[in-house]
Parts: C-alpha cells; structure tokens; sequence
C-alpha cells in the first residue's frame, strides 16, 4: 500500500487486526514514509476526550518493535507513552508494530474476545509526532478463523473510496481520515449485532446493538428519531453530520455512554431496552433514552462547541476548565428536555426526572463546599476519582450544571415572557463557535447570557450574566421551589421513608451490610462508624443490608441503639442516635389551576 495515495499527499498507514481474541490482543501497525532521520517520535493518548481522567493507555501496549525498510532497528521509551526510533541512514518507510492488551469493558477503551471487538482509537492508535495533521489509513481486518467469517463492521470512519482495498460500509477494509485528530473520534465495533437504522431531520442514523438482547429496535428506532429531530430543528438545519451512529454494547448491568463527532459508544443493561409488546416506558427504558439523548445532544455541546482549553486537546496531559458545567451540565438538562419536548415522554415522567435529579443534588454536603467550576477545573482529580468522602466533598458539575439550566432557563423565558429562553443561548454558542470552531473562553458565557438577556433587561442583561457568575461560583442552593412556581409547577420535598436513619449508604454484596459513605453530621459519623465497616447487629439482632431499613422501621428518631460492626477483622461496638429521615426527596406536580399567562410560560417550556 502506497502511503502517499491520498491526493499525492503524505499519508499515515494504519492496520489493525483482531490477532488473538482469546487472550484480548489486538495488532497494530503504524507506517510512515520519509520519517524523521534524526529520530521519529510516537506517542499513545493518555486520556480520551469526554472522559476527564488520565488513563494511562499506553499500559496496555504488551509488545512494540520497530523496522525500516524491513530491517529491525531499535525503539526506545522516552516516558510512558512515548517512544522514539531514530532509522537507518536513508530510510524510506518505517513500521512500528504492537500488540494491546484489550480487556476493558467501557465505553473508553478497547474489548476483545471471541464474540466481538470493539476499540476506540485513543487506546490504540500511536499518533506520529509532528504528523497530527497528514492524512490517515486504517486497515480494519477480521480475525482469521471460520468462526468469525460473519463478523461486520460498526463505525463512521469514512470508506477509503478510490484506494486498493477500500472498505464498504459495514465491512472490513480500508477506511481514511482527514488527520489523527478525526482518526481517533469514530470508534469501532465489529462482530455479530444487530443493525437497525431510521431517518431524523433528513439525517441518515443507525443502531448496532451488541450483545444478547430482545430489543423491539423499531420502538426504539421510532423513540429516537423523535429525539434525534427535535435537537437538530433546535439548532437548526442542517445537522452536522450525514450520517450517526448509535454502538450500543448490552450486558446484564451497566450504563455509560461516550459521544464522538458523528457516533456514540453506550454501554447499556439489557433491561433498559424496549421489548415486543411493552406498554408504556419502563424506568429502565427512559434511562436508556435519556442516555442516548445525552450523547447525541453532545454532537453540538462539546464535540463542536468547546472550551477553549479544549481547541486543541492535549492528549497527554490534562486539559483544566471551569466550564464543564456548561458543557456537560447544560448537556444534562436537555437530554430529558428534549424527550418531553419531542413527545417521547409525558410532563409527568418529565418531572418525575427533575425531581430526582434535584433530590441527588440535595443528599449531598459536598455541595455547600465546592462550587460547579471548582467541580468542573477538579474533575480530573477529584469528580473522576470519587472515593468513599464524595457525596461530602465534592458536588456534580453534571447534575447541579443542569439545575444551573434549568433555572436560567426558566429565569429568561419569565423575564421575556417567554420570547426568550435557554435554546437562544444554545443557538448563539453554536452560531458563534460550534460553526466557527473558535473555543469559548472561560468569561464567554456569561457575555452570550448577558446579550440574549438584554432583550428584555433595561441593565443590558448584566444582572443576569452576574447571577449566573454567581452561581456557578458559589455554593448557594438554588431557589428552585420559586423558581418553578412560576411556571406553575409545585415543588414538594419529603422523606423518602418514614424510618429514622443512621446518615450511612450501604454497598453491600451478597447480603453483607457494608457502609459505602458514612454522610457528614450524621448519626453514624457521631458515634465514629466510617465508611468500609460491615455491619453485623442492631441491638443483639443480625442485620443485612435489605434488612437495615425493616430494623431502623422500629425505632423512633433519637433512640440509641447499639450497633456492632466488624473494621478490617477487628469487631468493634457503637452507641448511634439515630436521626429523622432527611426530607431530600422531591416531588414535582402540576398545579391544575393556574393563570393563563403562567399556563403559556409552562407549555413553551415543556411542549403541549
């Protein structure tokens, strides 16, 4: 293969190849024409975009040798994801193959046994240093076996049309990319799954389903179109991409999803999925919707625009900013909008959703300590690494991120009588930068706020703009009880259950009542329980972790009782006086009676 054969243009050549499923190795090759006589330089992503957290993918690379022009030269490491080949005197083409370990099941990385494969290409692809921008060529190939003879191919790399070995759509072959930049941000799913596709705004869009599954993909198809369309008329026409993809990964349990610039990797429980003759939408399956809403909303927010720390990423360190909570907050907040908007779901199930998620932003203290851009600037040390102290330290720049939305939302649509709302914003960040790809600036938003506020504001939409500073600085409460009222929605925050509470969270497994967070100010934390301590009586009597709730039912709030529990081997007893519940459960209903100014902010709000 000729690496120049795109437009005559120097050109990085890529395989890949399933080399042995059943110990997980993927083989790569990486070759380069022309390449630097006094050392060629490669070096492995640390971290994927989207997911703030170095990975350290270079771990998984298990054998590298290097060759120029088919003689063997030496590759030496320069640091963890570095490495360096300096080739013989007049070489022409240098060939870097490895092997990587793909054991990883997540949407980040790469999976490899018999039944499928599936790699992002940041966990595989070694970029060529100083060669970012040149064009790429990937040779996918099936692994060799009769076995994996039906094996198809899942991505939205681009056929490498007019080149020897072009792939089809869905097939094996040759694929191209503009950069390595583009390389990386379509992943790949090959193997046995199941394909569906529909059309959304004119947009072609496709499903591929791994795993076992009884999926109705035409329910699901004809929920997502609606989705699907609803955002793109909200940013207007036409959509960024010709074509999207859905890789849906399905196991017993599991969630997470990962956008790209023109497909999303999910890992999704089989459970979620619609099934033949399902009525209604199941709390596993607007989950599942919600998720996918989530991804497809990030081919605007995020994946074209971005914080201008992210234009261009640096892939081998961390990439800080005080932004995420617009990035992944708003994110949050549109993808159950959108499925009420778009009629897939009820304003009952709507705020059914809000409630929850007002309630998990309640039950935790970390809020009243740390602020969404503090959140989002951390999240690399502190949101990706969350340990047993989490819910008392640091707080969601996705959940509260959405709140911030919610009521910026509401605050713009009142103040303009509903001419205006949070989607003018959206529109003007797409305008500005996502159509532009100038990065926005970490003080940016809250001029765009202050502009779509000014409309409606005699201050020039200034008070606004400084609010949302504010906010998104501090560590307040946001007053959403009020703020909902005027959209005359009622805003009810209750106990859970009516039995007293220890302040712990349970993680048990087979039974075992292990504490995963013990919550600040709580019973618990008085009496000196901590967080890895398992449970074994209440007052004499054996406690499990289903069982806890039946026990503490019987008393009453202050009772002491006495607690035994086992810390490392060592059994240790505790007086705890246990707590009312907290009333962190909100419930949120429609008022039935309302005035018609307020009935008209609700239905611009929520849709019909």
């Amino acid at each position: 293969m000729n690496p120049k054969s795109i437009a005559g243009r120097r050109t990085t050549h890529y395989t890949i190849t399933p080399h042995h499923p059943e110990a997980h190795l993927f083989r790569v090759t990486c070759a380069v024409d022309d390449p630097d006589p006094s050392g060629q330089a490669f070096r492995l992503p640390a971290w994927i975009p989207g997911s703030y957290m170095i990975r350290e993918f270079a771990r998984n690379i298990v054998t590298l040798r290097a060759e120029c022009d088919g003689h063997p030269v030496a590759a030496e490491k320069l640091d963890k994801h570095t490495w360096r080949v300096v080739p013989r005197r007049g070489a022409q083409r240098l060939v870097l193959d490895y092997e990587v370990y793909a054991w990883d099941l997540s949407v980040r990385a790469a999976h490899l046994d018999p039944t499928h494969g599936f790699f992002n290409g940041p966990s595989v692809f070694l970029a060529v240093l100083g060669r970012e921008h040149e064009p790429c060529l990937v040779d996918i190939r099936r692994p060799e076996g009769r076995a994996h003879a039906g094996w198809k191919v899942a991505t939205t790399l681009a056929p490498a049309y007019g080149e020897k070995g072009a792939a089809r759509v869905g097939g094996f072959g040759l694929y191209r990319a503009d950069d390595y930049d583009e390389l990386i941000d379509h992943p790949v799913e090959m193997g046995h799954f199941i394909h569906a596709q529909f059309e959304a705004a004119g947009v072609r869009h496709e499903i591929a389903l791994t795993g076992r599954h009884d999926c109705d993909t035409a329910r699901l198809c004809a929920d997502l179109a609606k989705i699907c369309a609803w955002q793109i008329e909200l940013f207007g026409r036409p959509a960024p991409v010709e074509r999207y993809l859905f890789l849906a990964m399905i196991v017993g349990d599991g969630y997470g999803g990962l956008e790209h610039r023109a497909s999303t990797a999910l890992l999704a429980s089989r459970k979620g999925l619609p099934w033949v003759g399902m009525e209604g939408l199941p709390e596993g399956y607007q989950s599942f919707l919600g998720l996918c809403s989530h991804e497809y909303f990030h081919t605007w927010n995020v994946k074209r625009i971005k914080p201008a720390a992210f234009t261009p990423y640096d892939l081998a360190v961390e990439n800080h900013t005080r932004l995420l909570w617009l990035f992944e907050g708003f994110t949050s907040y549109y993808d159950d909008l959108a499925m009420v908007r778009s009629g897939v779901i009820g304003v009952g199930d709507y705020l059914a959703l809000l409630g929850k998620t007002i309630s998990n932003v309640l039950r935790g203290s970390g809020r009243l300590k740390q602020s969404v851009a503090e959140s989002s600037f951390d999240a690399w040390t502190k949101y990706y690494r969350q340990d047993e102290n989490a819910p008392n330290a640091i707080v969601s720049y996705y959940a509260k991120g959405a709140l911030i939305g919610l009521a910026l939302d509401l605050r713009l649509r009142k103040a303009s009588r509903g001419r205006r709302s949070l989607d003018d914003v959206m529109r003007l960040l797409w305008q500005r930068h996502g159509q532009t790809g100038a990065g926005v600036e970490e003080e940016g938003i809250f001029d765009l706020v202050a502009e779509v506020a000014a409309q409606d504001a005699s201050d020039g939409g200034r008070g606004l703009a400084a609010w949302l500073r504010r906010t998104v600085d501090g560590t307040v409460d946001l007053p959403l009880a009020r703020e909902l009222a005027a959209f005359g929605i009622e805003f009810r925050a209750e106990a859970a259950n009516s039995a007293p509470t220890l302040g712990i969270k349970l993680a048990g497994s087979n039974g075992e009542a292990r504490i995963a967070t013990v919550f600040d100010d709580g019973p618990a934390q008085r009496a000196g329980l901590s967080a890895g301590d398992v449970l074994i009586a209440l007052d004499g009597l054996r406690v499990q972790a289903d069982g806890l709730e039946a026990l503490l039912a019987r008393r009453k709030a202050g009772d002491c009782i006495e607690v035994h529990a086992f810390r490392r081997d060592e059994l240790m007893r505790f007086s705890v006086a246990v707590a009312p519940p907290p009333a962190d459960s909100v419930k949120l209903a429609l008022r039935p009676r309302v005035a018609s100014a307020v009935r008209a902010l609700r239905k611009g709000w929520l849709g019909a």
